[in-house]
């Protein structure tokens, strides 16, 4: 199988952001490949061990973003690629989802797109619905399980994962897949794979290579403001009855007009 991981290089988890003149900062934090697609490539690399293939990580940024292609090959992706122009600074998902779409399309035979949920940095969790519509092939958001996959009879069967529980659904291949945490337990990169990986040259293809029309981005980029600081008291009702302590509660969140 012709497998493609689409992941983004996004900030750690853990980083505070910060607005200093009109531009936004996450300090000293380092980036990281996006947790979210993590899950993504441990699905490729599985499926590959299971059934054969090639599992290829795919990314459009900066000349930084080779670091999360470079996470996701010592994992143990066979090859990378990275899409990257100056057009392309600022880029909204419209635009991302056409360039990963020119991508895919240019690598030919493809047989499954896996993304991660979301990027943690933006949260929209829309490309991998917009990059399958483009291509015209099934669309498979938030699964949590893939139960069978047929090569030869290109037909996938998966299982989604939905507020009130999950929807099994089939489809036919090629197809683009989301992925939620549920599905698996991403695999640690070894000491051999890192290695490895720091080895390998990662081709950039530029929107002219990949033949693409101009796509206007559907978002402009405001200047972003900080948040107003926000004082926060706490109130605690000393009593020793729950009914009084109920009792005293809606009264005061009457007062302060809560209720």
């Amino acid at each position: 199988m012709n497998i493609v991981v689409c992941v983004k290089q996004t900030v750690d988890t853990a980083a505070t952001i910060s607005v200093e003149q009109g531009t936004v900062s996450w300090g000293d934090t380092p980036l990281v490949l996006n947790p979210w697609d993590e899950f993504a490539v441990e699905e490729g690399l599985r499926l590959r061990e299971a059934h054969g293939g090639k599992v290829t990580a795919l990314t459009v940024g900066p000349e930084s973003a080779t670091e999360a292609l470079r996470s996701a090959l010592a994992m143990g992706a066979d090859a990378a690629v990275r899409v990257d122009d100056s057009s392309l600074e600022g880029a909204d998902s419209l635009v991302v989802s056409a360039v990963l779409a020119a991508a895919l399309e240019k690598m030919g035979d493809v047989d499954l797109a896996l993304f991660g949920r979301e990027a943690v940095d933006s949260n929209s969790g829309v490309l991998q619905a917009q990059v399958a519509r483009r291509l015209g092939w099934a669309s498979l958001p938030l699964v949590a399980a893939i139960t069978a996959i047929d090569g030869d009879g290109r037909a996938i069967e998966v299982e989604r994962m939905l507020g009130e529980g999950r929807q099994r659904v089939k489809a036919t291949l090629p197809a683009a897949l989301s992925v939620v945490k549920e599905i698996n337990e991403p695999r640690y990169a070894s000491f051999m794979g890192i290695r490895k990986a720091s080895r390998v040259d990662v081709p950039v293809w530029t929107s002219a290579e990949l033949s693409m029309d101009q796509v206007d981005p559907g978002v402009s980029w405001l200047a972003p403001e900080a948040a107003a600081d926000v004082e926060v008291a706490c109130e605690f009702i000393d009593v020793d009855d729950v009914g009084e302590a109920a009792h005293a509660l809606v009264q005061r969140l009457r007062e302060e007009k809560v209720l």
